[in-house]
């Protein structure tokens, strides 16, 4: 016997072939749907995720949206906009057409006025490595580790003032109240280490950069996530147990004073913020005996002191910028998620004291600024790379926007320039050695592959195993994100 189903006018709804054919679509969607979502690219997909944060343990480990290449990260930033034609973006063109008009920008205006000439590096440029990557003999230590390096020649900035440029390299945005990328990260993944911050923001030794704390603050994320920042040379403030108390009383004290805060949470549970604030002096009190355990740079063998710079006598500054990035390795051994470095101060005078803001007398000011950075950040790589922790370190260096290829009239300096300038990745996840986009032919202008810091940005969280559409956090009627709505992963540097 046989049945068959009919529509009002007698046709027939089901038969063999109709049933094959549906049968065959319907796989063919199902194949669709699996291989759109393996790509990240249902709608579904996009949805914003949240991480679950628990108040009473903001800084637990937490597992990334996919599988990641690097577990945390190192940030070099350069505050006073290290010029990129005196560093790491040769240019034939420039030293040919030395002291000739910059072509097309005749009364050419930028931030400080007027320019004059174009002018070729006071340095010159060598092929480094087997890459033959041309860097400058202003940074000798760096370029040697060229083929470590994956260059982005291309950045491009949103303003051209100091403050609000190191806000949009640091959090995105160039006002005030956004979080630190740090803060990004650690409100997402937490923290590997529970007795050290989740993130810490170590100062140049001659002070803060321009934008100061938002350049590690939390903006409108809770207030666990904003960074610590302490150097080699001043350690947390407050920390140190006080004269006339025993260790022995601290501890007893400490271990009384969290069973009466154990009783009181239990009175009041699910109360988020009593939680949280239970937390933060909880570890503030473990933080007591980590930090001047992991800043004591004195403990360090010779060999590493020198190789780091952190023994010459004949520099000060370099010999405390040395401590500074031995301290940078220490917390990453320890398993701290993001660690911001600075090479570069605002906070202890003028012009070609304390900056890479080189407006007025570029090659004074650089000559004393290279050497500080130079040897001491390359042997922060090296020596992360000789422990295995290059293998899960990204490393970030960056600077707020570029410098013009030309110099100011009136002055041996070169102004302020955004649209066109250089950032580098070395470590976990990234194509090594590699450069992508590029300058036009003076330096000016990103001309090859523009990225933006939103872009930038994308790219760092991927690699920490984030999708930057995803992560937010809602706030005042907005889902809002460290790319705003804007950002795209640079696949090109991915490993």
């Amino acid at each position: 016997m046989t049945t068959s189903t009919t529509d009002l006018s007698g046709q027939h709804l089901l038969n063999r072939r109709s049933f094959l054919n549906d049968m065959g679509y319907g796989l063919s969607g199902i194949a669709l749907a699996q291989l759109l979502g393996s790509e990240g690219l249902l709608a579904a997909d996009k949805k914003p995720l949240r991480p679950k944060i628990d108040s009473a343990n903001p800084h637990a480990p937490r597992e990334p949206h996919f599988a990641a290449k690097a577990k945390n990260v190192l940030v070099i930033f350069c505050a006073g906009a290290c010029s990129h034609l005196d560093t790491f973006d040769y240019k034939e063109e420039l030293v040919k057409r030395d002291g000739q008009p910059l072509p097309g920008a005749d009364d050419l205006l930028t931030f400080q006025g007027q320019q004059g000439n174009l002018t070729k590096s006071p340095w010159e440029f060598k092929p480094r490595g087997e890459s033959g990557k041309m860097v400058s003999e202003l940074v000798p230590h760096l370029g040697e580790l060229a083929d470590e390096m994956c260059f982005i020649h291309s950045l491009t900035s949103k303003t051209n003032t100091h403050g609000p440029g190191e806000n949009f390299m640091s959090t995105g945005y160039t006002l005030d109240g956004f979080p630190s990328i740090g803060a990004w990260v650690t409100y997402a993944l937490g923290s590997e280490s529970q007795d050290l911050p989740a993130f810490v923001a170590i100062p140049d030794p001659r002070g803060a950069p321009q934008s100061s704390v938002n350049n590690w603050g939390p903006g409108f994320l809770p207030a666990a996530f904003q960074g610590t920042d302490f150097n080699a040379a001043n350690p947390i403030r407050n920390l140190n147990r006080p004269e006339g108390i025993s260790a022995k009383i601290d501890i007893a004290t400490r271990d009384f004073l969290r069973r009466l805060n154990a009783r009181h949470l239990e009175r009041f549970p699910g109360d988020t913020e009593l939680a949280a604030r239970i937390s933060s002096y909880e570890l503030a009190a473990r933080m007591q005996l980590s930090v001047p355990e992991v800043s004591n740079i004195s403990t360090e063998p010779e060999h590493i002191l020198k190789m780091y710079g952190a023994d010459d006598t004949g520099n000060d500054l370099k010999a405390a910028f040395a401590r500074n990035c031995i301290l940078a390795r220490r917390l990453l051994e320890k398993g701290v998620r993001c660690v911001q470095l600075f090479n570069g101060s605002y906070q202890t005078g003028g012009e070609g004291t304390s900056n890479w803001d080189g407006h007025k007398v570029l090659h004074e000011q650089y000559s004393k600024h290279g050497p500080v950075l130079d040897q001491p950040a390359a042997a922060l790589i090296k020596d992360l790379k000789q422990r295995g922790l290059l293998n899960e370190t990204l490393v970030v260096w960056c600077t707020e926007f570029g410098r013009m290829p030309t110099f100011q009239k009136g002055a041996s300096g070169r102004d302020h320039d955004p649209s066109g300038f250089t950032g580098w990745l070395a470590g976990a996840g990234v194509k090594a050695p590699f450069t992508y986009g590029a300058t036009d032919e003076f330096g000016y202008k990103a001309a090859e592959n523009i990225s933006t810091i939103y872009d930038f940005h994308a790219t760092i969280l991927h690699l920490l195993g984030l999708d930057h559409e995803r992560l937010s956090f809602y706030h005042n009627g907005i889902e809002r994100r460290l790319t705003d709505v804007h950002g795209h992963v640079i696949e090109e540097l991915l490993a």
